[in-house]
């Protein structure tokens, strides 16, 4: 399970986050929707132990990140697809992740089969690559120790349609495996198709929260996005 309870991050007395607090379940896939500059990048970070709330706690498997004892096997996270050596290959990233964790070799070979990487792209310097195989290469490498939890920040960018459906069929796949998703997206059609609850987050604070059914009541999701996000845009500074 992954949880946020009250968390507040300020920088300077300005608030990135106030207050955010929201639950993903196991066998679920929770989407994570807000403009640029609403905090989702910074709830992100700090619910992978790379930034420290000022107030509240982000747990994963009821604990931070630094607490787990086996991270790898725990919790799967893409925040950057771009964070790659570019002199490596896809491979050979996956070959290191895999020793990191202790995994025999044949493990790369599983995760490259199952994000569509062929032997041939599988071989090429990652500098290389177009931004849909980062985003391949990088949910790969999140998914090498099989995690209990999953973290990806907007990871259809540079997918193709087709890429955009394998990754909804692989999340839905991982979720019907009891794997607690977290996906943060601007692209609502698409947080439709495979999410089972939306967090909505607006200037750091969390504008609504639920089912479709519960947040559309007869609209869209993009209605309803829309209208939330533009009452925080007239709403005081």
């Amino acid at each position: 399970m992954i949880e946020f309870h009250r968390v507040t991050k300020a920088y300077n007395g300005v608030k990135a986050l106030d207050d955010v607090s929201f639950t993903v379940r196991p066998g679920t896939v929770t989407g994570f929707l807000g403009p640029n500059g609403a905090g989702k990048s910074t709830a992100m970070r700090i619910l992978a132990g790379l930034t420290r709330p000022t107030s509240g706690s982000a747990t994963l498997l009821g604990r931070p990140y630094t607490e787990l004892a086996r991270p790898g096997f725990e919790v799967g996270t893409l925040l950057d697809a771009g964070a790659q050596h570019p002199g490596r290959t896809g491979r050979e990233v996956l070959v290191l992740g895999a020793m990191m964790l202790g995994l025999p070799r044949s493990r790369v070979g599983e995760v490259l089969e199952l994000v569509g990487l062929t032997g041939k792209e599988a071989g090429r310097a990652v500098g290389g690559y177009s931004l849909g195989m980062r985003q391949r290469l990088g949910i790969g490498h999140a998914l090498l120790g099989r995690p209990r939890a999953l973290i990806l920040d907007e990871p259809a960018n540079g997918l193709d349609p087709q890429g955009i459906q394998w990754m909804r069929s692989l999340l839905r796949g991982l979720a019907g495996s009891g794997c607690a998703v977290l996906l943060s997206s601007h692209l609502l059609h698409e947080v439709e198709q495979v999410a089972d609850h939306i967090v909505m987050i607006g200037a750091g604070r969390v504008l609504a929260q639920g089912t479709l059914d519960e947040l559309g009541r007869g609209r869209t999701l993009e209605q309803t996005f829309l209208d939330l996000t533009s009452r925080t845009d007239r709403s005081p500074a």
